[in-house]
């Protein structure tokens, strides 16, 4: 169990038959009548958001969520398999489990599988990949990074906006929260 009061940003929840994470909280004190807590929580299956209050000290219980780092090995099908990194165990995930994010999984990345007793709530991949241009418009003398954007594809399929001068062949950074370019490697 937690209390409302020990609330802050990254703590799960448990409501509803349902994993919440705390996305954000305000401790409120009114000058007349009892504090509560404003919270803004995020459903870690779904991805959706709602605000909730909560009376100060209210428990609710906490949810266990175990993070195993797992190595993705390759795909079956309409399936992906992933290796623990500790047991040698395949586990096998959808595209639905996975989320939006399966279009920058490369064989052999590792990331952290999140779990809730046997059910998996998501699947975190490193804040940053370095994957290589497989297709893109190419760069003329004088392109330059201030110069404006062109789409790409990465060798995941994924489309990121690039600057100019990137060409084919070329190795760049993305970040996986953003989908935007970092840089080239």
């Amino acid at each position: 169990m937690i209390s409302s009061n020990d609330f802050r940003p990254g703590v799960s929840i448990e409501l509803d038959g349902n994993v919440w994470r705390v996305v954000e909280f305000l401790h409120v004190k009114p000058g007349k009548g009892a504090a509560f807590v404003r919270t803004k929580l995020k459903n870690v299956q779904t991805g959706s958001v709602v605000e909730k209050t909560f009376r100060a000290g209210e428990t609710l219980p906490q949810a266990n969520l175990d993070k195993a780092t797992m190595q993705y090995t390759y795909k079956d099908g309409d399936s992906f398999v992933f290796m623990d990194m500790e047991s040698y165990e395949e586990t096998q995930l959808s595209v639905a489990q996975i989320g939006d994010r399966v279009k920058y999984l490369k064989e052999g990345m590792e990331v952290n599988v999140v779990r809730w007793g046997e059910k998996i709530m998501e699947v975190e991949l490193p804040n940053s990949v370095v994957l290589e241009v497989t297709q893109t418009d190419p760069g003329f003398k004088g392109d330059t990074a201030t110069g404006g954007n062109k789409p790409a594809i990465v060798e995941t399929g994924a489309q990121v906006m690039v600057p100019l001068f990137i060409t084919t062949g070329e190795r760049i950074k993305i970040d996986t929260r953003t989908d935007s370019y970092l840089g080239r490697e």
